[in-house]
């Protein structure tokens, strides 16, 4: 253990600690801005403790600590983790505490717990501070004792930023900024802090690649009602954005001053911010004269409510993608009939070269999951160089994918036959489509949540007695991030707000089933919600589906489908051969064809 080079980066923040005299450091998975995907500057976590997984917590104590995550990365983080000294803490077990409880009960009077205030948002500091002064213990994060003790940190991110211009930006900033200053009227707030990367990059009509993955730029905005203060790294913006930015109202600061700007408002300013989207060290010198109101970001909403404009550029995307994957799982199959020694990193290059190939591509939305086999059962699996597994012409390969495309943000999962499969992976594949299509296929009230619907993708399951521990659909960004809020379908929570779906709001639907050993499957199409019709009982919504793609219909049992759900594929199948069609040709169209063809 003691050669381990995770067991000598602990050992440097144990020694940090000790000088600080504090008890524990909490080192979440978050920058300044709460993103998703870190910038390497902000992968704390990963560096003390070797855990690559995306979401995940740190707790490090003088002789021990923990690795807080959920089920998706349990069997990741027990390799990982193994020779650094640190157990995994698994989440949404019984009996294992969530790491505020287990702070709480082992640490407290005189004791201090510190977690570094650029890492950590206001409402999540305030919650731990309570819960630790209840033990008699205190919360200090005025201490970035991981960036102390942390050798070679990298510097920010410096990528260029560029403007997301007509006819992909249909509605203006100065249109946006409006609506955002009118809602600060409404709330009584003569100033507005949006820290949230993807709001920001949303509001300005600009985007980035400071973030693997995600079109976005480091920046904090500060709006006012007459004009708004862009916090950034200058040299990131060509003159030209510069220019078109005064225009709107839009002056500059340095990305550094951001906490210094709030520090200075004037005793009657009343500061507009969610509390969960800030971090700490930006609010740090608010005066307390200035008064407060918390809530979601204006602009959140908005986002997540798709124009009419932006879905037809969504839509066209969707069919350069679907064209896109046709082209790359024909090469697939192709190459393992041909006898071509194919790997799961190799799929990750056919995909990623297929995307390339469309206009309008950017990136990828996401790292491509491509399990075969028993890999397909660990939800988040990505290959690497040091472990990733052959294919062969036989079970089952996941494949979790997604694009940036000037016009939309892409997700989707298919499930590929490779050759021969087992009745029960047929089986369990087709209960988990039975549940795609039930909730793809639902009609509900307008107000309904997504937590109110998740039970319909998982009733086939449930019949069977089965089940998947990860939500059903997360909401998706317009050329931003995969992962959007403010909506999404998972299980209810006890006090977790019932997000109400709107019309033009983007979902994935992605019900899966997961045996460890055995096989992984899920299946995922994204849909936006849609007026279905007005009866004496009120509106009602229903989705569209967006993912143009064939399902394999290899690995499905078509005896287990009732009528309405094969009407459903073939209905399906046939929209996907005649939006793909027109953009494929040769051995790509006959291989769509094929695909397509009614059960």
């Amino acid at each position: 253990m003691s050669t381990s080079p995770i067991f000598a980066r602990l050992e440097a923040l144990r020694a940090a600690m000790a000088r600080a005299g504090v008890a524990a450091v909490v080192v979440p998975s978050a920058d300044p801005h709460l993103s998703e995907y870190l910038p390497p500057r902000w992968q704390a976590r990963e560096w003390f403790s070797g855990f690559t997984g995306s979401a995940g917590t740190l707790v490090v104590t003088a002789k021990g600590g923990g690795l807080w995550t959920d089920s998706r990365y349990f069997s990741q983080a027990e390799t990982e983790l193994a020779g650094s000294g640190l157990p995994l803490m698994k989440l949404n077990v019984a009996h294992t505490p969530e790491h505020v409880a287990w702070l709480a009960s082992q640490f407290g009077d005189g004791d201090t717990v510190a977690v570094a205030g650029d890492s950590v948002s206001v409402a999540g500091a305030e919650g731990l501070a309570q819960r630790l002064a209840g033990a008699g213990a205190s919360l200090r994060t005025d201490l970035d004792l991981p960036g102390a003790a942390w050798a070679d940190r990298p510097a920010r991110p410096a990528a260029p930023v560029f403007a997301h211009e007509a006819p992909y930006a249909p509605v203006s900033r100065a249109d946006k900024l409006q609506h955002v200053r009118t809602a600060m009227r409404r709330a009584g707030a003569t100033h507005h802090l949006v820290s949230s990367l993807d709001d920001i990059a949303w509001l300005t009509n600009l985007r980035g690649a400071d973030v693997d993955y995600n079109p976005v730029f480091l920046a904090h905005l500060l709006v006012e009602d007459t004009r708004a203060t862009l916090f950034i790294d200058a040299p990131k913006l060509p003159p030209a954005v510069k220019a078109a930015l005064a225009a709107d109202g839009i002056s500059l600061a340095d990305y550094g001053t951001a906490a210094a700007a709030v520090a200075a408002l004037p005793d009657d300013a009343t500061l507009l911010f969610d509390p969960s989207k800030v971090v700490v060290a930006i609010l740090d010198g608010l005066p307390a004269s200035v008064k407060q109101v918390r809530g979601p970001a204006p602009s959140t909403a908005a986002k997540a409510r798709k124009t009419p404009e932006e879905l037809e550029h969504i839509r066209e995307a969707m069919r350069r993608d679907g064209a896109a994957l046709a082209r790359a799982f024909r090469r697939i199959e192709a190459g393992l009939a041909s006898g071509e020694p194919l790997t799961e990193l190799d799929v990750d290059t056919i995909v990623r070269e297929a995307r390339a190939a469309q206009d309008g591509f950017v990136g990828e939305s996401f790292s491509t999951i491509a399990g075969y086999q028993a890999n397909g059962a660990l939800p988040h699996y990505r290959a690497t160089e040091e472990g990733f597994s052959p294919l062969a012409a036989r079970g089952l390969l996941l494949v979790d994918s997604g694009g940036q495309y000037l016009g939309g943000t892409t997700d989707i999962t298919r499930v590929l036959a490779l050759g021969p499969v087992t009745d029960e992976q047929k089986r369990d594949s087709t209960l988990v489509l039975k549940g795609m299509i039930a909730l793809s296929r639902a009609r509900f009230p307008k107000g309904a949540s997504g937590p109110q619907l998740d039970a319909l993708a998982r009733a086939p399951l449930w019949a069977a007695g089965m089940d998947f521990g990860h939500g059903t659909g997360h909401g998706v960004g317009y050329f931003l991030n995969v992962h959007e809020g403010p909506h999404g379908i998972r299980p209810p929570v006890t006090g977790g707000a019932l997000v109400p779906l709107e019309t033009g709001m983007i979902t994935s639907i992605e019900p899966g089933l997961y045996k460890p050993g055995r096989h992984g499957i899920r299946h995922e199409n994204l849909a936006v919600v849609t007026q279905a019709d007005q009866t004496e009982f009120g509106e009602f919504y229903a989705f569209e589906t967006l993912t143009l793609c064939p399902f394999d219909r290899r690995g499905l049992e078509p005896r287990l489908l009732e009528p309405s759900e094969r009407a459903w594929l073939d209905d399906y199948h046939a929209t996907v051969r005649a939006a793909l069609s027109p953009l494929l040709d040769g051995e790509d169209r006959a291989w769509l064809e094929w695909h397509c063809a009614p059960l």
